[in-house]
């Protein structure tokens, strides 16, 4: 059983922090935690007078600057609820997130809210766009009121932020996080990685991920300095390392890919004391690799985690050299369990879907009851940690000492390049074309990406105009590296298109 759990509101992170240590590095511009604390109670008071209500969501579309780094914080401390967009979607799918969520606001800059405004006039029911100019300048102003932090006594387990993460059966879907999820998740992490007041990480992640935002939240936590990254090339990160003496580095392992074939000079490796995966498994050969540049006194952490329940397990790092494709074992505040098809605890060896229990199980999916009921459901009975718990969806083995190994996934869902894809949003974008009947989408093993998207479709021919199309509806993640057009499709016996026979036939 979990005890003694440290509770906070998430707001309160940033005062971990020493008033006059670096907390924040914006193109070379570096923030106190005191100058930190006082940006982000600018933006709260701004965000309060916007005609919002307590509870209220606030949505942001934005790449990774200053603006992108205080609302998460300065969103709860206006009661709002924060629900930051990955910059890397296009209209359609930001649309739908504005208008599942019923974001009344977004903070974004003018050439993004341009694309949206006719949909979003339309469909959501915003109250407007705010240019991210605008929001800067308040921020940047001396004058400007700051709203102090959220009082100790937050219910922590109010709403906080809705991430939207893919789903396998179209949409993404918006998981419920609390005070008590982010804030506890941040302590989890910090431990764990041994973060220090003097560490610096390099922010490189999207921040509307949960593995991206906890490089922020968890930092923070632990009084370091954080260094966001919008990259255009590996290169950009080896530079970064170097120019800011960065001790903490977080990639998928696509990322991982590109960032090993780079030469990394001494000044860029010389301060890493841990880089840390998750997102997909690593490899033996990818562990030999980074192994080969980061030597000495690097730790490499292995790390497995799902929105739903924010970080499930990390592999000790003196452990990855002679079990580089495990899992590891349950991350602080988390009850990881392997449960057999009876509900039965899995013996060594034996394969189960794993399930998390515990304080960072995510309050649901917003406004779903029907997906939360098949996610969200009560811990086995063997469950020390009892009540509302995770099921993964993911099959994985437990050996005898306890570590765990990925197995595979029960849904269709498609791992590209360290993000989850539905493969059902590619199918109906293809099919809204006009050029195609039918469509189906694959993952393909592939050595940088985890898995390439193969997509078959039965239609027109007209290759060019269906890739130029998707162009325009899908992000570049989501965009099939091949595309194969059939004649017709295999289908089972109850009618329904046959993916197990697509895939062992193609």
């Amino acid at each position: 059983m979990i005890t003694d759990l440290p509770a906070f509101p998430l707001d309160h992170l940033p005062l971990f922090g020493q008033a006059d240590a670096p907390a924040l590095v914006i193109r070379d511009r570096v923030y106190s935690y005191k100058e930190l604390n006082l940006r982000i109670g600018r933006l709260a008071a701004w965000l309060m007078r916007a005609g919002l209500a307590p509870g209220d969501r606030v949505a942001s579309w934005l790449g990774k600057n200053e603006i992108a780094c205080l609302m998460p914080l300065a969103s709860v401390r206006a009661s709002l609820v924060h629900v930051p967009v990955n910059p890397l979607l296009k209209a359609a799918q930001v649309s739908h997130i504005l208008t599942d969520s019923g974001a009344q606001l977004l903070v974004t800059n003018a050439g993004r809210g341009a694309t949206l405004e006719p949909l979003a006039q339309n469909k959501s029911g915003l109250i407007g766009f705010t240019d991210e100019k605008e929001v800067q300048a308040i921020i940047d102003d001396p004058n400007a009121p700051v709203l102090q932090p959220l009082p100790a006594e937050t219910d922590l387990d109010s709403l906080a932020a809705i991430l939207y993460t893919s789903g396998s059966t179209g949409h993404p879907k918006g998981v419920m996080l609390s005070h008590a999820n982010l804030a506890l998740g941040a302590v989890s992490v910090a431990q764990y990685l041994k973060l220090l007041p003097d560490d610096k990480t390099l922010a490189v992640l999207p921040l509307s991920f949960d593995y991206g935002q906890n490089q922020l939240l968890s930092t923070w936590r632990a009084g370091g300095c954080v260094v966001p990254l919008d990259y255009l090339t590996a290169r950009d990160v080896i530079k970064a390392c170097a120019k800011h003496r960065v001790t903490t580095l977080a990639a998928v392992p696509p990322l991982w890919v590109q960032l090993i074939e780079q030469n990394w000079p001494e000044d860029a490796v010389r301060n890493m004391r841990r880089v840390t995966n998750s997102g997909g498994a690593l490899t033996p050969s990818l562990v030999k690799m980074l192994r080969s540049i980061f030597r000495g006194g690097t730790d490499i952490i292995a790390m497995y985690g799902l929105t739903e329940a924010f970080r499930s397990t990390y592999l000790d790092p003196e452990l990855i050299d002679e079990n580089p494709t495990s899992m590891g074992k349950a991350i602080p505040f988390a009850e990881i369990m392997v449960v057999t098809a009876e509900g039965l605890d899995a013996a060594p060896g034996e394969a189960g879907e794993l399930v998390h229990a515990g304080p960072l199980v995510a309050r649901g999916y917003w406004q779903d009851s029907a997906r939360t009921a098949e996610r969200f459901k009560a811990a086995p009975a063997f469950s020390d940690y009892g009540g509302l718990a995770v099921w993964s969806g993911d099959t994985v083995t437990r050996d005898t000492d306890g570590l765990l190994y990925f197995v595979g996934r029960d849904d269709a869902m498609i791992k590209t390049n360290g993000n989850r894809v539905s493969p059902t949003e590619i199918e109906e974008a293809a099919v809204e074309s006009g050029l195609v009947a039918e469509a189906c989408a694959l993952g393909r093993k592939d050595d940088w990406l985890g898995a390439a998207i193969i997509l078959f479709v039965r239609g027109s021919g007209d290759d060019a105009g269906l890739k130029a199309y998707l162009k325009t509806k899908l992000p570049n993640f989501m965009q099939p590296a091949e595309v194969v057009w059939l004649e017709s499709f295999p289908k089972n016996a109850n009618g329904k298109l046959d993916r197990t026979t697509l895939a062992q036939n193609f």
